[in-house]
């Protein structure tokens, strides 16, 4: 039965270039659209630019511009980054719109008829100097919770704690600079409290993933406040009804815009949009957002929708931050990546796939290491994947007149149904939003093509007038598994997808794939894709270093970034500093032994451990290891390690640590356990 899928992202804020953080969520979420439409389920993915806010009308004024003129410009920018990354929204609208204007009224009627508004007066911080209110993000301080200075007046960068910006200390205007006063301001609020009951049984019925739910029942558990839905005049958005002078914080009106961008696409489509939006709607409705505004998407929006009579979404998929070579930096320091940057000296889908080859369904933060970057790219796309194509195509043309063999080689059936049969787990992989694991497995796949081909030896067969034949099946069974692994990678490289298809004239479905190419004329083959020098990745880091600083990301980013800054390379991780020498005799001391797991699983309370039972033949020992990022619990079952058996056991708080699980790479998901041959006896030495 087909599905029909309903999808957003977070909203880029209408203030700024687009960077390789934002993309990591966008490209995330076009990956799994485009998997659904290849999957054959009806999938529309809405979106819009975030276009209102305080600092949107600081910076117009700063130009010398209309606000309106500054978001009409910002949008054109971002809607040229979106096609050059090949991302594929069926409707990219604003916030600022007459649709989201209309909406944002309905449902704030709505729940003030329900009783769900209420108005209160307020301390609020005022620059006198400017005369204004100043929203939280325009104020800076020491934090309440940890003393950490330099803190936004929402949430602090540093124990991520949430508070007024009241609370801070040392309060700064950081409009003018100087120090804000206290004064009295009436508000509308929405009672979220009255949400409890229905929030607790949401967050908890599987719609989130479980580390967004155990965050959200943490505020659940110290009480809902009624959450501040205005601002004061001056303020760029929506004037609340029959309020003069008030405005709808950007955060009431920003999600609205999933509906609002919506309700746009369906007035040229024709279709009705209510259904997929009211309560009961069998639309799937799934949001893709950043760890920072969890709160915003699994809190506040469910409750807004719920008092309005709308639904709430089926699931919500949050990732973690970007960081480029381990440092997490901010738009504001002009370090960050743009996209125009980007597509000046790189095609998208190498970004595209690293990204991919990296993505898991967790809220981990991922690095973008440059150095890895490249090896990758180059290694997967290049040497594995169109190389297939580009050691066979050549045959066909020049020998045999473009055209693949006539019969496909009865002893290559079963092979080939083993690429097509690999298509339920890279799907499922899909679905799950395991992009990592996918990838793997359709690099599995590019390996096993370049060994047939290495041992079938074409280019020597072709000498032999009597081997032709064979030649030409060889190279026709080479490209059928090249038309495989295409149409497996085609929701991560869409370009390289229509290349393929215009090289072997045929189109890249599923279905197609049930029966193989053969008898069949194909074009001639031009260079798919090309490696990645060092020299492109230097050139974007020195334009980038040497950029002008953009804005920060506003209520919709969810994603931040780093770049290099002093001397430009294609790595900038300092190395840590090598550990004093030992003697071969301090060496000899550590018993390393073969330790077979039999149980693992998730360590209640801690974000990155992992409880083994090892097996090490002579007793059975408990190990903490900080790998749940790279690894699934019950996955690990079953597979034979290497153990470090007589390091002194550690008291943890969550148990004994008796020994360390050796492991290798830059950390987070990239993080591998050594695994001994199967053969190897539970406990024996490793030298």
């Amino acid at each position: 039965m087909t599905r029909r899928i309903l999808v957003t992202s977070a909203l880029p804020y209408a203030n700024g270039a687009l960077h390789i953080g934002h993309m990591l969520e966008y490209i995330q979420t076009d990956i799994w659209v485009r998997y659904q439409r290849l999957a054959g389920n009806q999938c529309q993915w809405v979106w819009a630019d975030d276009a209102h806010g305080t600092p949107i009308m600081l910076k117009a004024q700063a130009e010398g511009i209309e606000p309106e003129a500054l978001i009409a410009r910002i949008k054109t920018e971002h809607e040229r980054d979106i096609a050059g990354f090949l991302l594929s929204p069926d409707n990219f609208h604003t916030t600022h719109s007459e649709e989201n204007r209309e909406l944002a009224n309905l449902i704030y009627q709505r729940n003030l008829d329900a009783g769900n508004i209420v108005k209160r007066t307020i301390k609020q911080l005022y620059d006198s100097e400017r005369q204004m209110f100043l929203p939280d993000r325009f104020v800076k301080g020491i934090c309440p919770n940890c003393g950490a200075p330099d803190q936004y007046g929402d949430n602090c960068e540093n124990c991520s704690a949430t508070y007024d910006a009241t609370e801070l200390a040392d309060p700064i205007s950081q409009v003018s600079g100087t120090t804000p006063e206290l004064r009295d301001s009436e508000q509308y609020f929405f009672a979220l409290g009255k949400f409890d009951a229905m929030l607790r049984e949401w967050t908890a019925s599987g719609t989130l993933q479980e580390e967004v739910a155990n965050k959200l029942r943490e505020w659940l558990d110290n009480g809902l406040k009624d959450w501040d839905i205005s601002r004061n005049a001056p303020y760029f958005g929506f004037e609340i009804p029959d309020a003069p002078g008030k405005y709808f914080y950007v955060w009431l009106d920003a999600p609205i815009a999933y509906i609002a961008s919506h309700k746009n696409l369906a007035s040229r489509t024709g279709e009705d949009w209510e259904q997929s939006w009211k309560q009961g709607s069998d639309v799937e409705l799934y949001h893709f957002i950043g760890k920072d505004i969890v709160n915003f998407h699994g809190l506040f929006w469910p409750a807004m929708l719920e008092g309005a009579g709308f639904r709430k979404p089926t699931g919500i998929f949050c990732h973690g931050f970007l960081t480029v070579d381990n440092l997490k930096m901010s738009k504001s320091r002009g370090t960050s990546v743009t996209i125009e940057t980007w597509l000046k000296y790189l095609e998208p889908e190498y970004l595209r796939y690293y990204y991919a080859s990296k993505l898991t369904d967790s809220v981990v933060d991922l690095n973008m290491n440059f150095d890895d970057f490249l090896t990758r790219v180059n290694a997967d796309l290049v040497g594995k994947v169109v190389n297939i194509a580009s050691r066979c195509a050549g045959f066909i043309s020049k020998r045999f007149d473009g055209r693949l063999a006539a019969i496909y080689p009865e002893e290559m059936i079963k092979d080939y149904k083993n690429f097509t049969s690999a298509q339920h787990i890279i799907m499922q992989y899909y679905e799950q939003r395991e992009y990592g694991k996918a990838m793997r497995e359709i690099m599995l796949l590019a390996e096993h093509a370049n060994t047939y081909i290495n041992d079938a030896e074409p280019w020597v067969k072709i000498k032999e007038p009597q081997e032709a034949e064979s030649v030409q099946q060889i190279c026709t069974v080479g490209l059928n598994y090249f038309r495989i692994i295409v149409t497996y990678l085609s929701p991560v490289l869409p370009a390289l997808a229509n290349k393929t298809e215009r090289f072997l004239d045929t189109k890249l479905t599923l279905e197609s794939l049930e029966q193989p190419l053969h008898d069949h004329a194909i074009n001639r083959f031009k260079p798919m894709m090309t490696r990645v020098e060092a020299s492109q990745i230097d050139k974007i880091l020195q334009e980038t270093v040497s950029g002008a600083p953009g804005a920060d990301a506003g209520a919709g980013a969810g994603a931040s970034a780093a770049a290099a800054a002093g001397k430009v390379q294609t790595s900038n991780v300092i190395p840590e500093p090598l550990k004093p020498e030992i003697d071969i005799d301090d060496f000899n001391k550590v018993d390393l032994r073969v330790a077979l797991i039999t149980d693992a699983h998730a360590v209640e309370g801690a974000d990155k451990l992992v409880q083994l039972t090892l097996d090490i033949g002579l007793e059975t020992r408990t190990v903490f290891a900080g790998i749940k990022a790279a690894y699934t619990p019950a996955d690990l079952v079953g597979r034979r390690t290497v153990m470090v058996a007589n390091l002194k056991p550690r008291k943890m708080r969550f148990g004994v640590s008796s020994g360390m699980v050796l492991a290798a790479g830059p950390g987070g998901s990239d993080l591998f356990i050594l695994t001994p041959d199967d053969g190897a006896t539970l406990g024996s030495r490793v030298k």
